[in-house]
Formats: C-alpha cells, sequence, structure tokens
C-alpha cells in the first residue's frame, strides 16, 4: 500500500461519518481546511437559504478562512462574536442575538467513535447555539478531536483542551501552570458547561464537517 497513513484516516472517517449519521446528523468529508470550506459555502450554505450567520468560538473556524467569508458577504447579516471592539456587555448581548440566526458555526472539544458531539463552555453561547436557537448549525471537527468513548472524551477535554485554551487566552488558572485540570475555582475557569450532544434533532439540524487534518485544539 502506497499510502497507509491516508488510507488509515479514511477509514476511520468514513467509519465516523456512519455513526453520525446514525444520530440524526448530516455529515460531510473534507481532505483540508480549504475544501471544507467549500463544503460550506457551496454545499451547505444554499441548501439553509441563510440569510444571518454568527458563530462560537472555533479556531478551527478561523483556520478553514470562513470567518472572512463570511464578514465580506454583503448578502448576509452577520452577528460577529469576535469582534474586539465591542463592550463586554455589548459582547454577550451579541452573543444573545447570535443564538436566533439562520446559520450558527463552531467546532467541537470532542466526538465520539459511537457519534457524540462532546464540548466544555465558559460563557456557554457555543454550546447553547448547538443545542437549541439558530435554525441550523455547522461543527468543524478536525479528525485529531476523535475519541473512543464519552470517558475519553472528557479526559481529552479537560487534560489537553481546556488547559491549551486557557493558555490561548492568558486566563490566570492552576491548569495554565500545570497543564492539567485541577477542578480550579478561579475566577477566570473556562470549564462551566458541558454538553453530550448524542443526535441532531431535528434530523440534519446539526451539519457536521469531517476535515482529515488536524485541526484547532
Amino acid at each position: 500500500m502506497e499510502k497507509p497513513i491516508a488510507n488509515y484516516w479514511q477509514l476511520r472517517l468514513a467509519d465516523l461519518k456512519e455513526a453520525l449519521e446514525a444520530n440524526n446528523f448530516e455529515v460531510f468529508t473534507a481532505d483540508n481546511a480549504i475544501e471544507a470550506s467549500r463544503v460550506v459555502l457551496e454545499k451547505i450554505l444554499p441548501k439553509t437559504g441563510a440569510k444571518s450567520v454568527s458563530w462560537g468560538g472555533s479556531m478551527t473556524f478561523i483556520s478553514t478562512g470562513l470567518y472572512d467569508a463570511f464578514k465580506g458577504n454583503p448578502d448576509m447579516k452577520v452577528l460577529d462574536v469576535f469582534n474586539k471592539n465591542l463592550s463586554p456587555e455589548d459582547a454577550l448581548e451579541l452573543r444573545r442575538q447570535s443564538l436566533l440566526v439562520d446559520l450558527f458555526i463552531t467546532g467541537t472539544n470532542a466526538v465520539t467513535e459511537t457519534g457524540e458531539l462532546v464540548n466544555l463552555d465558559m460563557v456557554g453561547n457555543r454550546v447553547a447555539g448547538i443545542t437549541f436557537g439558530p435554525k441550523h448549525v455547522v461543527v468543524l471537527v478536525g479528525r485529531n478531536k476523535i475519541v473512543p468513548d464519552l470517558e475519553e472524551a472528557m479526559v481529552r477535554i479537560k487534560d489537553y483542551a481546556a488547559p491549551t485554551n486557557a493558555m490561548r487566552l492568558d486566563k490566570k488558572t492552576p491548569c495554565v501552570k500545570t497543564s492539567r485540570c485541577e477542578e480550579c475555582k478561579s475566577p477566570d475557569r473556562i470549564c462551566n458547561s458541558w454538553t453530550i450532544t448524542q443526535k441532531s434533532f431535528p434530523k440534519g439540524r446539526i451539519k457536521v464537517v469531517l476535515i482529515n487534518e488536524d485541526m484547532g485544539l
């Protein structure tokens, strides 16, 4: 076999796609970040008929170039929760408004091989958008987010995703110094709200784009 690694990941992603579809998610695959962007803009967006869009915190979303693409779309009402010029009060209000858009885009902290999305949030707008509110949700998932089961998903999040995100955001939490969850009571704690999305309801509301690259944290 000439490309064993490529073949390995194609098989893994095909199995995961089947598991997610069995849980009522609509699933797309992409070889890389650029293709993932095309999937969203050319396949998903036209089918939704979305006229408004917002997003939850996601490095994967930024890496695909979709942030710039939507910001530059004059035909789309964009609620930019990444706008750093907003006051804390205005930023929070915009996050509330973003829960009523036509299309909400975000990533996931982990996805299990049985087809569950697992997330842990600080403010809660990201997990809230996945759960209820926006008419359509797109979840961008790098292959590095795949874990065997729910227990491993929580380990991944608490001992990798959360500490690295705390470091990225310059939070003053114990995990920044130890690299693992310390079950802290810090005011800067980013681990407040868990969600386990076992199925999409209604069927197809949540669209998952599986990306055959390591993306985000």
